[in-house]
């Protein structure tokens, strides 16, 4: 196994952006401690130092909005609806399109689901949509958030090509076929990090007289977005993964679709008017707002947003690709290791590339094994599983799940060398400690570490929900 990639490049660059926890300490098995090498951002990223700042800042001023005389609730109703003109600005949206917050990516995508389907029941399709009795495309590599809700829908899936070339093609050929009334597809795929051509993928669905939809839980926090430039009918992300706390997310786009599909939730600020047997709906935001907003995790995702859009975009990006090509050669020169990828053009083709994120197995260990060794024996946090992504892991020949590392603006290179050769002891020296399965996942035998004393270890947890969290 060759040691040439951890000289090549230096090992302590610093991060672009300061987060939250970039010094927690990782207990290790056989004792002692280590700076936790977070390369798990994917899943949920670090708060920035400057979000976890303002969240304190907004506070004390937290109450309720929009029907409220006092003045704290003045001030949240002024931060919630100012955070909606923030993210619209933060991803490019038109004039008219509507801001929707919701709890994440997952709940703005069966939002809009919702939508399409009291669109298609009565034949409400607008401006732009030929197809009024279609069906949704989808890609056989979307997360489940953006597969399962169209599932209940009238649909057809695309099997992704081997080159992204080859995967519009089919993409156009299923739209020529007509009939189709959305095209649904991830801006970067969350198990490879592979980004898709928005843009162009959004002038075939045009053409065709469909819209698109993209979700971009995984783009958002890796790419400027320009909706209006690229054609993007509809946008979903997510707070938690955009580093901000409090488990907001947003659905952005045109609002004819939204004020005719049937509100998301039903209850009190949707309403124009309520009799006992009857209800006129709101348009607009509210009319899928249903409830007291999450005013908190509006506010930290907006200035989240700020703080990206305030980003050098050359700066950010040569940052993320210096870790990511450091990474990836690491691995691919270590004996045992296989990194996985979908498109064969996909640093070539344009307006492509690929984000912080790196899919990987290890021969001859099961994955789970290989993330409890990783945290337990060099405090490196990965992802193990199929996140959420099952079709896409058994297309790779992975149907058992695979190893993801992630990164993002408050990594440094050090977290990639610690992987890397945490990796290459593993495959020289084998296990330092005896692993067991407790409730679906591995864990260290008689792990004597302990939580700190506000979250104690609960019996059962250890594999809460495998192989499906992202």
């Amino acid at each position: 196994m060759s040691s040439a990639i951890l000289e090549k490049a230096p090992v302590a660059a610093e991060p672009l952006l300061p987060v939250v926890g970039s010094e927690l300490a990782a207990p290790l098995i056989h004792g002692g401690h280590v700076r936790y090498a977070n390369l798990d951002y994917a899943a949920s990223a670090p708060a920035v130092e400057d979000v976890a700042a303002h969240l304190s800042e907004v506070l004390p001023y937290y109450a309720s909005v929009h029907r409220g005389a006092g003045f704290a609730s003045q001030v949240s109703t002024s931060v919630y609806e100012n955070a909606r003109h923030i993210v619209a600005g933060f991803v490019g949206a038109r004039a008219d399109d509507t801001v929707i917050f919701t709890r994440n990516t997952t709940d703005s995508l069966n939002l809009l689901a919702g939508c399409v389907q009291s669109l298609l029941a009565g034949n409400g399709f607008t401006e732009g949509v030929s197809n009024a009795h279609g069906e949704v495309l989808y890609l056989d590599i979307e997360h489940h958030a953006n597969l399962l809700p169209w599932q209940g829908l009238p649909h057809r899936s695309v099997v992704a090509g081997q080159s992204l070339a080859s995967t519009l093609s089919r993409v156009e050929t299923q739209l020529r076929a007509g009939n189709v009334v959305l095209l649904a597809v991830t801006g970067a795929s969350n198990v490879t990090g592979e980004v898709l051509p928005v843009a162009e993928l959004a002038a075939l669905a045009h053409q065709y007289g469909a819209r698109i939809v993209v979700d971009a839980a995984q783009l958002a926090p890796h790419r400027r977005i320009d909706m209006a430039r690229d054609g993007i009918d509809f946008l979903a992300f997510s707070g938690h993964k955009l580093y901000a706390p409090f488990g907001s997310g947003v659905l952005v786009g045109r609002p004819d679709w939204l004020d005719a599909g049937t509100p998301h939730l039903a209850g009190g600020g949707a309403v124009k008017d309520v009799r006992l047997e009857s209800v006129r709906w709101t348009e607009g935001p509210a009319r899928h707002e249903a409830g007291s907003p999450n005013v908190l995790g509006a506010a930290t995702l907006a200035r989240a947003a700020q703080v990206l859009a305030g980003l050098d975009a050359d700066e950010w990006h040569a940052h993320e690709q210096q870790l990511r090509s450091h990474l990836v050669a690491g691995l691919s020169e270590t004996d045992g290791v296989t990194v996985h990828h979908l498109f064969s053009d996909a640093d070539t083709y344009p307006n492509a590339g690929s984000i912080g994120v790196v899919n990987f197995s290890v021969e001859g260990y099961d994955a789970g094994l290989v993330a409890a060794y990783l945290s337990a024996e060099h405090g490196v946090g990965v992802r193990d599983g199929k996140f959420c992504a099952h079709p896409l892991l058994r297309r790779l020949g992975l149907p058992s799940g695979s190893l993801r590392a992630s990164f993002g603006v408050g990594s440094r290179l050090e977290d990639a060398d610690r992987l890397i050769a945490g990796i290459r002891t593993l495959l020289a020296d084998g296990l330092g400690w005896d692993y067991v399965v407790d409730a679906g996942r591995w864990v260290p035998a008689n792990d004597s570490r302990s939580y700190p004393a506000w979250a104690p270890n609960t019996p059962g947890t250890a594999g809460a929900a495998p192989c499906t969290t992202d």
